[in-house]
Formats: structure tokens, sequence, C-alpha cells
């Protein structure tokens, strides 16, 4: 790559990023005024993270393009501070979908965006998961050993992957390990065994819309043991504090 950013053609295969140049080409057409400046602002405030190659230049992919345009299509359709905007990708990263992206008038374009960064059919080989998560193939290997990576019959990966790799990643920088996650799965397998067997008596009726039920039923009960979970570890770090 030379001083000015250019990046010679990828090869075959390759996952092709951009330039920070680009990204503000791409996204000038729908947000006149953009640059490269609002664009570094949006990383430091923990909205995207671009790859760095090892001069320290910024790379970006398909996916955080996505991210930074549904930033500003957030910021100037539905006038939301940063913050919040955060809180609703830190959710999209975990597979939810906030309401906020819901089909408004003035939210299509996030809605369609949010739609194209979760999409549940979506399906990632290893080195696709790698390449989206910002995680090495040996961190995602080590993920698979320890089972921490739903996978389909043919060995390729859902949306809810690449949340988990994301979180790996993090963790990774504070010297967890995947070894170190293996208590997670074992809870997340008991908590599964929960949510089943409160369902199963509305599982086994037969009239109509029993399944789209269960279904909801199923995510409600799983959202509550999260919260459980979030404020009995946030409960005793609080007791940690004092």
């Amino acid at each position: 790559m030379d001083p000015a950013g250019h990046r010679p053609p990828a090869a075959e295969g390759a996952v092709r990023t951009l330039g920070i140049g680009e990204v503000v080409a791409a996204l000038e057409p729908a947000f006149p005024g953009v640059s490269a400046s609002k664009v570094r602002f949006l990383e430091d405030r923990g909205l995207v993270t671009p790859e760095r190659t090892p001069a320290g230049y910024r790379r970006y992919r398909a996916a955080d393009v996505d991210r930074i345009r549904l930033v500003l299509t957030l910021q100037r359709d539905r006038f939301l501070p940063l913050r919040v905007i955060r809180e609703h990708l830190e959710a999209l990263d975990r597979g939810e979908r906030p309401a906020v992206l819901e089909a408004a008038p003035s939210s299509v374009e996030a809605e369609r965006l949010g739609r194209r960064m979760t999409d549940p059919a979506r399906r990632w080989t290893r080195a696709e998961l790698a390449q989206e998560s910002g995680a090495s193939e040996e961190l995602i290997g080590e993920l698979d050993q320890y089972a921490l990576l739903p996978r389909d019959a043919e060995g390729r990966h859902p949306a809810a992957a690449l949340a988990v790799a994301r979180a790996a990643v993090a963790l990774a920088d504070h010297g967890i390990e995947p070894r170190h996650l293996r208590p997670f799965r074992a809870a997340a397998d008991r908590e599964l065994s929960l949510v089943e067997r409160a369902v199963a008596p509305l599982a086994s009726r037969r009239d109509a819309g029993t399944r789209e039920r269960t279904a909801q039923t199923a995510r409600g009960i799983a959202d509550a043991c999260l919260r459980l979970h979030s404020a009995l570890v946030h409960g005793g770090l609080e007791q940690g504090d004092d």
C-alpha cells in the first residue's frame, strides 16, 4: 500500500476493503458533508472498528460501511445521540432487533440496513467469520473446538456465531481465552433446557399459530434469563467495589 492509502488489487477470493477516502466517497451521495474526520470520530466513540494494516492505515469492510451508514441514518432521521445508537448497535451485534429499526416513515433506510446486518439466513464459513469479526482463524478454530460456535449440518455458521466471535475477540484483549469460556457453554445449555421445559406445554398444542406463539414465548423467557444473568454479574461487581 502506498502512503496515499491505495491498495493493490485483492487476491482472488480475498474480501475487499476500503480506505477511509473511499468510504467517504461511498457515503457522500446520501450524506453530503460527511468527512474523514467524522468517520474517525465514530471510531473514537466505539461505533465502528476498522482493520489496521501493519503501517497503521484503516481498512473498512462492507459491514463497517453499513454500520457507519446506519449510524448516520439514525442521527439524521431519528435525531438519536451516539450513546443510544451505540446501544442499538450492541443489540444488533447480539443478534437482536432493536425496536427503533422497525419500519417507520423516517427509518426505512435504517430498518433495511439493520436487516442486512442481522440477516438470520446468512451463513458464514470459518474464513468469512474471522474476516467479519476481526478474529484470527486460530481463535475461530479454538472457539469451534470448545463447541462455542453454532453451526449447521454443512459446517457453516449462523449469525449468532458472529456475535460469539466478536465477544471472544473483546475478551481475548483481556487475556481471556476460549478454554476459559467453557462454563458459558454449559450455562447456556442449562438455560436452553429450562426454556424448553417451560414452553413444552404450549408446544404440545396443535392449534393454529402454536409454533409462532411458542417461539415468541421462548424468546421472552430467554431474554429474561439474560437479564437475570446480567443483573447477577453486575450486582457481584458492585459488591466487590464496596
